[in-house]
């Protein structure tokens, strides 16, 4: 079969999504004058800017008359789920290696999945023209890191491409020949990638990836196991146990030709196609012709770990940056995310005016807000909180727990176990993994991990790198310390005075500037005792005729705390919220009158007695 499925896996930005930029070219699928952004799968604003995929795409070039899907996935652990369900649909992998860094593991992650599925790994060096590459000590790592996943003699006797996707080629040797461009990896991804294996048998296909489309609706991508599909074909979904989801009618059938998809009359066995026209057919259900009674084998999809509260934005300020503020909006933006994005499930909240999002992890849920905030609207959002579960013969509450591996220099690593102890982290591995440094293997309770990666950073000046996947269900940890200082609240609403921020520079530090709006139980800035304290930040000087020091007259500001949206989110307590708008983001109490605040703070003692 003139077909070739092969997915593309490796850390953060190691450089797969321009890889697969410069194998669209090379292959003649752009024309030589067309005009194609650069990390043409990196669609959405924020995978540019964040430099990470999010969404699992597919596309397809066409080299010497054999046709090769290639799925570009995610590499962060918060989208792992993603990535073993991908793997279903290929029969190889390029497991693409930053030439200075070497192995990660985010790469361990994923090589693992692949490995145990039995599929054969092309190892492609990348960025071997960095100034620190060290190509032949990574393939090495590589080697060590396969033969610790239990590799088959077979998947360890893996052919190695080096070269540069950002030049633009591929040889057989650092140094080159670099004048081949992309061919060398075509040929061997035709080589070493077996065809599809097809069974016999009527219309089966595992639905991998959803997405939603304002024209077609739902849009199931997944391979054809078994059978041919056609369009307007009737089919039936069954669920992973086997139970009918839905009966229907495939109203669109596209391939992947490039960057586009086509609409196509018929798809064969092995070929990775997209559905539209079904209405409940969701990722890991089998979409089957009539006649099928059993679902193929899949992958659950992984349970949400985190949950956030989303509500309408009710500050004095409302509405004024942002034109998206209703409840109704919001309601609708949010069931709309989760048509296609398996990851995320919302519900209604206890609250008015309120919805309840649970998702995978910090990252997944503050893409989400970072979307929506570009998108126009203003929202309030709670302190993320972790879904637990029950034991079923016990009854006792589980936890989330996760792996958490962390690199660090050794003179840092004392802080990094110091710290994660804290957090009711367990020490399961500490290993030297060279150059001076020292992994680490923790299994810590989601709800520790809250707020970390920004603490992490500072402890150990930037060096260290965090990784972090589910792990399993245990029973609760028990309490973690939080927030120890309370924080600075405004008295009234108006624009901040630097006079003002300067007199109140002995109370804490400041998280707003000169100039700001500000209003009646936001939060300006952080105490520096454990209890907060109501702060007039719009309070002049008085002026006078009398002549001062030159001294005086300029007031030197400290720099505030820059709040970014995950530090943030980490930052506040339950009794706080972030509101979130196009150009802003503050931290507020959930009730904004001082008087209301303290007969809550005695309800809640009372209830407590």
């Amino acid at each position: 079969m003139n077909l070739r499925n092969v997915a593309i896996i490796a850390h953060v930005d190691h450089g797969k999504t321009t890889l697969v930029d410069r194998l669209l070219q090379q292959s003649g699928t752009f024309r030589t004058n067309e005009r194609v952004a650069e990390r043409a799968m990196d669609s959405n604003d924020l995978e540019r800017e964040r430099g990470i995929t999010i969404l699992s795409k597919a596309t397809s070039v066409l080299w010497k008359d054999i046709r090769i899907n290639i799925v570009d996935t995610p590499g962060h652990a918060d989208f792992g789920g993603e990535v073993e369900r991908i793997l279903n649909m290929v029969d190889g992998v390029l497991v693409l290696v930053d030439a200075a860094e070497g192995p990660l593991p985010q790469t361990k992650f994923v090589v693992g999945k692949a490995l145990k599925r039995g599929l054969k790994p092309i190892v492609v060096i990348n960025k071997v023209d960095r100034s620190d590459a060290r190509p032949t000590e990574v393939v090495n790592e590589v080697f060590d890191l396969f033969a610790a996943l239990d590799a088959t003699d077979e998947q360890l006797d893996f052919p190695i491409l080096y070269g540069s996707a950002k030049e633009g080629w591929m040889a057989a040797k650092p140094e080159g020949p670099k004048d081949q461009g992309m061919a060398p990896l075509f040929d061997l991804v035709t080589r070493h990638v077996a065809p599809p294996i097809v069974e016999e048998g009527p219309l089966r296909l595992l639905a991998t990836i959803l997405e939603a489309d304002p024209y077609l609706g739902r849009i199931l991508t997944g391979r054809i196991s078994s059978g041919a599909i056609k369009q307007n074909q009737n089919v039936k979904v069954l669920s992973r146990e086997g139970k009918l989801v839905e009966q229907g009618r495939v109203t669109k059938l596209l391939a992947f030709r490039g960057l586009e998809r086509t609409t196509i009359e018929e798809a064969f066995a092995g070929d990775i196609v997209a559905i539209a026209g079904l209405e409940n057919a969701n990722v890991s259900d089998t979409i089957a012709a009539p006649e099928v009674e059993a679902p193929i084998a899949a992958q659950p999809i992984d349970p949400p770990t985190l949950a956030m509260t989303f509500r309408v934005n009710d500050s004095p300020i409302a509405g004024t940056e942002g034109d998206k503020v209703t409840s109704r909006m919001i309601r609708d933006r949010l069931f709309r995310e989760a048509e296609g994005n398996v990851g995320l499930r919302i519900g209604e909240s206890s609250e008015k005016d309120a919805y309840e999002v649970a998702g995978r992890g910090e990252l997944q849920l503050a893409i989400l807000i970072e979307t929506m905030r570009r998108e126009g609207f203003e929202i309030s959002v709670s302190r993320p909180k972790v879904v637990l579960s029950r034991d079923e013969k016990t009854g006792e509450h589980l936890e989330p727990i996760e792996e958490v591996v962390v690199d660090v220099d050794e003179e840092h690593s004392g802080i990094v176990v110091q710290k994660l102890s804290e957090r009711r982290g367990d020490m399961m591995e500490m290993r030297p993994s060279g150059g001076g440094r020292l992994r680490l293997v923790f299994h810590v309770p989601t709800r520790g991990l809250l707020g970390y990666q920004s603490e992490l950073l500072t402890d150990t000046r930037g060096t260290a790198v965090m990784n972090r996947l589910f792990h399993a269900y245990a029973p609760f940890k028990g309490e973690i310390p939080g927030r120890r200082n309370g924080v600075l609240i405004s008295t009234d609403q108006g624009e901040a005075v630097a006079y003002a921020l300067w007199n109140l520079e002995d109370r804490g530090p400041m998280i707003i500037e000169p100039g700001w709006k500000v209003y009646r139980g936001m939060i300006v800035g952080e105490h520096t005792r454990g209890n907060d304290l109501e702060v007039n930040v719009l309070k002049g000087k008085k002026l006078t005729n009398i002549r001062t020091t030159s001294k005086d007259e300029a007031v030197r500001l400290t720099p505030p705390i820059r709040m970014t949206l995950e530090k943030a989110l980490a930052y506040i307590d339950d009794d706080e919220l972030v509101e979130i708008t196009p150009k802003s983001i503050r931290l507020r109490k959930k009730l904004l009158d001082p008087n209301e605040r303290k007969r809550e703070d005695k309800r809640r003692e009372t209830a407590e007695v």
